[in-house]
């Protein structure tokens, strides 16, 4: 599979906090994921969905250093 591109994996990313119940308006790369009520059992579906779309495993460590939209957009792409 080719590398996902920027735009494929913030696709993937705000379908998914969506689907957690986040508005989508308030969805942007400077968007907090505690604004937007994304709680630690979302970002660890998330990183399972971040895994199946794109093979990119993160571990809790990871996961806990994400503090926006784009810190996740930003890591998968830099381990795609």
């Amino acid at each position: 599979m080719a590398d996902p591109t920027t735009e494929q994996i913030e696709k993937v990313i705000t379908d998914s906090l969506i689907s957690f119940g986040a508005n989508a308006e308030d969805i942007n790369r400077d968007a907090e994921l505690a604004a937007l009520d994304i709680d630690s059992l979302d970002l660890a579906e998330l990183s399972q969905i971040i895994e199946e779309q794109f093979g990119v495993e993160l571990t809790s460590t990871d996961v806990a250093e994400i503090t926006t939209v784009g810190d996740a957009v930003d890591l998968v792409a830099e381990r795609s």
